[in-house]
């Protein structure tokens, strides 16, 4: 198992490791945890960085007219055509965006798997407690009717783990540290993590997105400042 990790920011540098670089307003951590060894041996990129057919796909999934005001806004914190890249997400895959809200990822990601591949949007129900969480689901719920590459399934945190078949990737974005914090449980990591584990295909990425604290900050600030360490 190959682990690789790297820091959103102006200039993203894919699959770079241990490299963490300045970033304001806030720093945000990426990790990108291969599902086997063999990983770099079968992923669809070259050295030189994403293959023209999968750059091609990534640059249109973030140019799309349709994608919502709510989402284009974002995109200068967010930038998502490099984070997208440093995913490894291409044409046909088969994607789970974990805790995904209101569907920022979950659209970049179908329009980058396309029809033959399918992105399975993870609502925890722990969440429906907040009032946004509800109407976030709500507007993705109503995306998927209208693109039959997206599942939205809401679930108790370890039954929704639970697949039709292996993923190319799981991705989970800025909600990690949620895992922990009491509301949700909190969640029994190592059983989280084992469960990703076995519903990827060899060779598949476990990403997780997060805001960062200190190195040495208690495990509870997670609840208080929503980063972890």
């Amino acid at each position: 198992m190959r682990i690789l990790s790297a820091v959103i920011n102006t200039r993203f540098p894919c699959r770079t490791k241990e490299r963490s670089l300045q970033r304001n307003p806030m720093q945000i951590m990426a990790v990108a945890v291969a599902a086997c060894a063999l990983a770099f041996g079968v992923i669809a990129f070259a050295a030189g960085g994403p293959l023209p057919d999968v750059s091609a796909a990534l640059a249109a999934a973030v140019a799309d007219s349709s994608r919502p005001d709510s989402d284009t806004a974002r995109d200068a914190d967010r930038k998502p055509e490099q984070t997208l890249a440093f995913s490894g997400i291409k044409p046909g895959d088969q994607v789970a965006d974990y805790v995904a809200d209101a569907g920022y990822f979950t659209r970049l990601f179908a329009s980058v798997v396309g029809s033959k591949g399918h992105v399975y949007a993870v609502e925890p129900t722990a969440f429906f407690k907040f009032e946004h969480f509800v109407k976030a689901v709500a507007e993705l719920q109503g995306y998927a009717v209208t693109h039959p590459n997206v599942t939205v399934t809401t679930a108790a945190a370890l039954e929704g783990l639970k697949f039709p078949e292996k993923l190319d990737l799981f991705w989970i974005s800025r909600n990690y540290h949620d895992l922990h914090d009491e509301f949700m449980g909190p969640v029994n990591i190592a059983a989280f993590n084992e469960a990703v584990y076995s519903a990827l295909k060899p060779g598949g990425f476990y990403v997780v997105l997060d805001h960062s604290a200190a190195p040495g900050a208690a495990a509870n600030v997670t609840e208080t400042l929503h980063r972890i360490e």
